[in-house]
């Protein structure tokens, strides 16, 4: 060994080389590759062809590699992933090889257990919890291990045997294994095994079956036991054992909703930590710099990481990571924090981790604390390949700080920070007057109707059922919300305060006993001003909201505040749609939860006036046909009779998402058709449609997708529910009105099957070239008796104008487009391109099919009106109503362009 070697600082490396002649060729072999790929088993082989026991064998490969870790580590050969990935895998070979040897001598003594139920021999599975659990074991770390087995029952026990429980049997079975690994002899230990993280702790049984665990963390489990069994990981078991196992664990671990709960409960369990340093530090202040507990250490990285993974890891699957450092880069992938802060948390956990595994070198001890006497603190200084321990010390004090800035910026607790602004509400939530005079101070439209409204909903008996905690933290959002309203209102110059606090209040009782939506206002409080702006913006927002709360998500930054990539939106919604296979109220759910998220992105970037009317339709669209395609894949594959893999099945959209003109709130008109001769494919096709009508219009927890409308496919309601291609296309030739043809204009494929696709934009171009010449008086007459049939369905007796179906209006616009394709395409083919009403419109002026400048003006009014549409919808109002003057001489020029086509 070269006495210069940065590892002769260990002493524990010193003593244990000094003490035998062979080691340093041992070693030498040992630490020659990296400790990632070592063979443990080769080893542990040669230690006991010598004759020595296995427990004895196990501790001498285990300080040969501790040694080995020492040189490579200290000599830069080794990584901090080599360290913590040759441990953690120390560790499930040192755990499985001595399970699988104890496991074998009880059988001999006891015969193997046995299920009760199932009959089926049992395996214990060791669950590796903690850095274990995440594949980052300390070099010098205890284990926290937890002790299940599948189910209750009895050894079959032989002639000669014994008959135990398998309850006793794993239990006696965990107790030799501990003993196998932690107790000291004359090679030391293998590991130290601490079980205090078992259901009920200490108290509790060694082993459990998987009933008991299931009901334990299902009545029992707390709030910091989630925290632990992020990290469980099944070291022995059956395959079978384990995912059953997996499948108790993930909903106590990982809520469906987003759980921003769980901050408050990490933030206690945190100032408990830290309260017990800080005392230890205060009996032993030689033990300050605690690099794992002390501020800014180890466990506050954990925990930045833990608390996305327990906020979002049930809607997330990838998040269920059980790495730490894993996580965070997930957590830069997913934007939920800048790649610049996940790339300085990461150098932090290195840096503080390597520092925690040269404090344990010294001495193989399990300490996190720098040493006491400033020779091995200098020591540690240089392992770290620093001059001197002030160096060290800034290093590290420049590191946690960083740290405690980010665990701060997430865990500080907002709720406090509110309350010292003096509440109202929560000291008095019934006094009128008081509240009124607030208001009127705050300068509100209405302060003693506003004043009226807000007691009416705290005295209400919604308020009044809520348990104590939710109902005083409504009351401080209330609170902090009342000054944002005013100030809100004031810059926008928009809305009105009592009607934008009537919409809060409602929102309020909608989430009022989910407590995450109240914890997440709470802990994000930018998110309740960024609320307050979309409610006072737009009725059919704040409705959209408080219906779909669980879009709160994504007011919480700017990081999704774009219309996003669909094929990225696709990819990713395909994969949770193959990780819920199986689970149809699942997929349902998340096809939801991805519509109304991507939907509510579209409505923030709306709101802020950055898309156009036109701009939104196409987004909206596009959405739209994301999630009809997903749709027909997974719909496809519940179809237990299917005869192929993928269906000959595409969906046509007809209207609005024909046209590319979808809102907000509009129906879906579609029909189905397939090119399949198979015999199974008529039956097999008519249920995947009904399931697609089904899956886009059943009323779940998450809502509805869409209304979906299919009275366009051929013969109407009278029709097949889908055709194929053959039977389209004679019914469009022979047997279609002119009004189906009007449809077809704004017809498109929308998804599923490609090249059917193809096919029907063909038959689609060949109808529409149709030479109507010679019929030119007849569809002139058939298309104004259309409109006249539509215009008598839905008189207006209002003042109001009425953009849709008034003469004037938006449809009379949309039939003179539909009329002049038809009539015009055989000479024209441009005119089948599906490019929308204003388009058509220019294009026909400009072939002078129309007055050009009359043209110019439709095209004007259609956008104008749209416009209005919108905005009447963004106000939650059903009919698209407008004041005239508002139209201005728009409907005007529509009228003399209808009369130009028509006539009077």
């Amino acid at each position: 060994m070269n006495p210069a070697s940065p590892a002769c600082a260990s002493r524990f490396y010193q003593r244990w080389l000094d003490a035998a002649p062979g080691r340093a060729a041992q070693l030498a072999d040992l630490a020659r590759l990296s400790l990632a790929r070592a063979d443990f088993g080769a080893v542990l082989e040669r230690e006991l062809a010598a004759g020595l026991p296995l427990e004895r064998a196990m501790r001498r490969l285990r300080n040969l590699l501790i040694c080995a870790i020492i040189e490579r580590d200290l000599d830069g050969r080794a990584e901090l992933d080599e360290v913590v990935t040759a441990m953690t895998a120390f560790a499930d070979f040192a755990i499985r090889t001595h399970a699988a040897a104890l496991t074998d001598e009880l059988v001999a003594i006891h015969g193997m257990p046995v299920g009760e139920e199932s009959g089926r021999p049992q395996q214990l599975m060791v669950l590796a919890m903690g850095k274990q659990g995440g594949g980052e074991l300390n070099v010098s770390s205890d284990i926290d291990l937890i002790f299940v087995y599948p189910e209750d029952g009895e050894t079959a026990a032989g002639p000669g045997q014994r008959q135990l429980s398998n309850h006793e049997f794993f239990v006696r079975l965990g107790r030799k294994l501990i003993a196998a690994l932690s107790e000291v002899i004359e090679d030391g230990f293998t590991f130290r095994v601490d079980m205090a993280l078992r259901p009920n702790g200490k108290s509790g049984p060694l082993a459990a079956s998987l009933n008991m665990v299931e009901e334990y963390l299902i009545v029992q489990g707390r709030e910091w036991e989630r925290y632990a069994w992020v990290k469980a990981r099944a070291v022995t078991g059956a395959p079978e054992d384990i995912a059953a196992l997996d499948a108790i664990v993930r909903p106590f671990v990982f809520r469906r909703y987003l759980d921003f709960g769980v901050i408050d409960a990490i933030r206690n369990m945190h100032a408990q930590i830290r309260a017990e340093v800080k005392r230890q530090e205060r009996l032993h202040p030689e033990r300050s710099h605690n690099v794992k507990l002390g501020r800014g250490g180890i466990r506050e990285i954990e925990f930045l990481a833990q608390v996305f993974q327990l906020i979002r890891g049930g809607r997330d699957p990838a998040l269920r990571e059980r790495s730490t450092r894993a996580t965070l880069r997930l957590l830069a992938e997913r934007e939920l924090l800048t790649h610049d802060t996940v790339a300085r948390l990461l150098d932090a956990y290195t840096f503080l981790r390597k520092l925690e595994h040269r404090v344990q070198y010294l001495e193989d001890a399990q300490t996190h604390t720098l040493p006491a006497n400033d020779a091995d603190r200098l020591a540690v200084a240089r392992m770290m390949g620093l001059p001197d321990v002030p160096t060290l010390l800034a290093r590290l004090e420049e590191q946690r700080s960083f740290v405690a800035a980010q665990f701060d910026a997430i865990f500080a607790d907002k709720a406090e920070s509110a309350e010292a602004e003096g509440p109202l509400l929560a000291d008095d939530p019934e006094n009128h007057e008081a509240i009124g005079a607030r208001l009127a101070q705050l300068g509100f439209d209405d302060p003693a109707g506003a004043a009226a409204r807000l007691v009416a909903t705290l005295q209400g008996p919604r308020m009044a059922s809520l348990p104590e905690a939710s109902r005083a933290r409504l009351l401080a959002l209330a609170d902090c919300a009342l000054p944002q309203i005013a100030t809100v209102v004031g810059e926008a110059g928009i809305g009105s305060h009592s009607a934008t606090l009537g919409r809060l209040l409602d929102f309020f009782e909608a989430i009022a006993r989910r407590s995450a939506y109240l914890s997440l206002l709470t802990e994000y409080p930018h998110t309740l001003e960024r609320v307050i702006r979309m409610i006072n913006a737009s009725g059919w927002a704040a409705t959209f909201l408080t219906q779909h709360p669980l879009l709160l998500d994504e007011l919480l930054d700017d990081r999704n505040n774009g219309a996003g990539d669909l094929a990225e939106l696709a990819a990713s919604l395909d994969q949770q749609l193959l990780d819920a296979a199986g689970d149809t109220e699942r997929q349902l759910d998340i096809l939801r939860e991805v519509h109304h998220a991507q939907q509510f992105r579209l409505l923030a970037l709306d709101l802020a006036g950055e898309l156009s009317v036109e701009r939104l339709a196409d987004h909206l669209s596009a959405l739209a046909d994301t999630i009809v395609g997903a749709t027909v894949r997974h719909a496809w594959r519940t179809v237990a009779t299917r005869h192929r893999e993928e269906p000959r099945f595409a969906v046509i959209a007809y209207g609005k998402l024909g046209g590319k003109e979808l809102g907000y709130v509009s129906d879906l008109d579609v029909i189905f058709l397939y090119d399949d001769d198979d015999q199974d494919a008529p039956p097999n096709y008519a249920k995947l449609a009904q399931r697609f009508i089904t899956w886009m219009t059943a009323h779940t927890a998450a809502g509805i997708l869409f209304d979906v409308d299919i009275a366009l496919r051929p013969d109407g309601a009278s029709g097949m529910l889908v055709s194929s291609l053959q039977a389209f296309e004679r019914y469009q030739d022979s047997a279609a009105w002119i009004w189906e043809h009007q449809a077809l204009t704004r017809a498109r494929f929308c998804a599923g099957d490609a090249a059917i696709g193809a096919r029907f934009e063909a038959i689609r171009e060949q109808v529409l070239r149709k030479d109507r010449a010679g019929q030119a008086e007849e569809l002139k007459d058939e298309v104004a008796r259309m409109r006249k049939r539509m215009r008598d369905a839905n008189v207006n007796r209002s003042d109001l104008f009425d953009l849709k179906h008034d003469p004037g209006g938006m449809i009379d616009i949309e039939f003179i487009v539909q009329y002049l394709v038809l009539r015009h395409a055989s000479a024209w083919p441009q005119l089948t391109a599906n490019a929308g009403n204003i388009a058509l419109l220019r294009t026909c002026g400009e072939l002078g099919l129309i007055d050009a400048d009359l043209a110019t003006a439709v095209a004007d009014a259609y956008r104008a009106m749209r416009k209005l549409q919108h905005q009447v919808r963004l106000q939650g109002q059903d009919k698209a109503r407008v004041e005239s003057p508002l139209v201005g001489r728009h409907p005007d020029s529509v009228l003399r362009l209808w009369q130009a086509c028509f006539g009077e």
